[in-house]
């Protein structure tokens, strides 16, 4: 014979209220009152107040003290109200994701990121997906701050897969990332060699100021041996574009993306050096937290996520 589990015994005993008095019990305590507590649930007062006196009989304790003015909640009645409104909650929530299942995915979906990397990665996939489902609407704010996506209201971020917070839920997206070092022939020219980090003291730097107020340092790696280096230089920027500008104009050296410096290489107009020391490292995350509820334009644009093949970095 099957042993009957906890969760049969509660089902069961739930199964023999009725849900009627359980309802005006709930709405009772919640409006104060048999008369607000009926406008709420469209029946009467005296419906109302013989659900209420039903459901006291069944669990003989009592629930409410009722006087002419007031109607407030006994200790057992408060103690019966505190664990069913959670109940309550997530009852209302597992049937309003039930509803949202069985939509088209739909709403709006707001993304924090890097501007880089909406353009690298981000916006091409995002335009696949809305070509697939058009009712749903996307607001993307890009910026170089890191920000609390659940404070700023946003659904999602898209960051470096090192500095997405430990708590949240993250889909790696896009291919690796590698930082490297380039300047323009004419600056490279006749100028002092390049062959470690150590040779950059000798070189004008273009510098990138973070948000935060802070310079960029320059980060290298080579068999295990990790080097950061506080860089120096004429020039100081905001914006990795204007890194890259910069160094095509011959200004210095540019610590810049390989996305990003793609086509000045091969055209030509940017030269790579320290090659052996910027290998390629993990790349960009789209991430949410892990116990937010999620709309169905947001799920359908996670699945879509999850579901497309890796890339590799070129």
């Amino acid at each position: 014979m099957i042993e009957t589990t906890r969760n049969d015994e509660l089902i069961r005993t739930v199964g023999l209220l009725p849900p009627g008095e359980l309802a005006a019990f709930l709405a009772v305590a919640e409006h104060k009152g048999f008369r607000a507590a009926s406008r709420v649930l469209g029946q009467t007062p005296s419906a109302l107040s013989h659900a209420v006196a039903g459901l006291e009989r069944r669990l003989k304790v009592k629930l409410f003290h009722r006087s002419t003015r007031n109607v407030s909640l006994t200790e057992p009645g408060r103690r019966l109200a505190e664990r069913l409104m959670p109940a309550l909650s997530e009852i209302g929530l597992a049937v309003e994701e039930l509803h949202e299942q069985a939509a088209s995915p739909s709403g709006l979906v707001r993304i924090n990121c890097d501007a880089n990397a909406a353009d690298q990665v981000l916006m091409p996939l995002l335009t696949r997906f809305m070509k697939l489902n058009p009712a749903v609407r996307f607001e993307i704010k890009s910026e170089g701050r890191l920000v609390d996506i659940a404070e700023g209201g946003f659904d999602c971020g898209v960051r470096a897969a090192e500095l997405v917070p430990g708590e949240m839920v993250a889909i790696p997206i896009g291919p690796d990332q590698q930082h490297i070092v380039v300047a323009s022939p004419a600056y490279l020219d006749g100028g002092p060699t390049v062959e470690s980090p150590s040779d950059l003291s000798m070189h004008q730097c273009i510098q990138l100021r973070m948000a935060s107020g802070t310079i960029y340092r320059w980060e290298f790696q080579r068999r295990g041996e990790h080097v950061v280096v506080a860089t120096t230089g004429n020039l100081v920027v905001d914006q990795s574009r204007l890194l890259l500008a910069a160094a095509l104009d011959g200004c210095g050296l540019a610590y810049v993306t390989r996305w990003m410096a793609a086509d000045a290489l091969a055209d030509g107009r940017l030269r790579q050096v320290l090659s052996e020391w910027t290998p390629p490292y993990p790349g960009l995350c789209l991430y949410y937290p892990r116990h937010r509820h999620l709309g169905t334009g947001v799920r359908a644009f996670l699945d879509f996520l999850r579901s497309q093949p890796s890339n590799s970095n070129s």
